[in-house]
């Protein structure tokens, strides 16, 4: 982790060089999981969650993306409304830490120079590579197996403003569809629980970010136009 914050801290200072406008800030709010435990709600936060953003404004309608997110998914058969998921019981725990990178699309004009208040919609997607940890339920309830990573797919929607000179406001809602079944124990990758697997074991989990974010923007005014 320490390496990792020196390799973005040295990110920062180079892409700053440039002329081009930066937003640096963090991103509070919750996460829920979608999958074979618990409720069906696709967006329902249940658990804190926060992260850091970086953001390299190419122009006004497009940004190179980086954060960091990380949460605790949790879920119980008891809170579910699917009878049969009710009458099983089981439940779960594990960890997400999520480093993202792609491209962020406002709808609107977004020059963050010209002195006016500014508010746009916008989409971000990318690539996402994320640990976790490999699960399997005994008797009901989660038990740690090892820690695992893999790759997933963000799908994020959300509206942002600027109201004040160097902050930006947004708020958010980010599906992300993953390359594994195992989020909430329901198919572990080890053959030793194969006896263990249950639910719909063609159908990979999925986990959703919802919250707000507040970026700082530093950096020279650039020209927006062909040199």
């Amino acid at each position: 982790m320490k390496r990792f914050l020196i390799y973005i801290s040295l990110i920062f200072c180079t892409l700053s060089t440039y002329s081009q406008i930066n937003e640096l800030g963090v991103f509070v709010g919750g996460i829920n999981y979608i999958g074979d435990v618990g409720p069906t709600d696709y967006i329902a936060p249940n658990e804190p969650a926060f992260g850091i953003i970086y953001k390299w404004n190419r122009s006004p309608r497009h940004a190179w993306r980086f954060s960091y997110y990380q949460g605790s998914l949790k879920s119980k058969d008891i809170d579910s409304d699917v009878p049969s998921r009710n009458l099983r019981g089981n439940s779960f725990e594990n960890s997400i830490k999520e480093f993202s990178a792609g491209m962020e699309f406002n709808f609107m004009d977004f020059d963050l120079h010209d002195g006016k208040k500014k508010i746009t919609p916008y989409v971000f997607t990318g690539v996402n590579y994320f640990i976790y940890d490999e699960i399997y339920i005994l008797n009901n309830e989660s038990e740690k197996d090892f820690q695992s990573s893999t790759f997933a797919i963000p799908m994020i929607v959300g509206v942002k403003a600027r109201l004040f000179d160097n902050f930006v406001l947004g708020a958010e809602i980010g599906a992300r569809y993953t390359f594994t079944d195992n989020l909430d124990g329901s198919n572990p990758e080890n053959d030793n629980f194969e006896t263990l697997r249950f639910g719909n074991l063609n159908s990979n989990d999925w986990y959703v970010f919802t919250g707000l974010t507040l970026t700082y923007t530093f950096g020279q005014n650039p020209c927006f136009c062909a040199e």
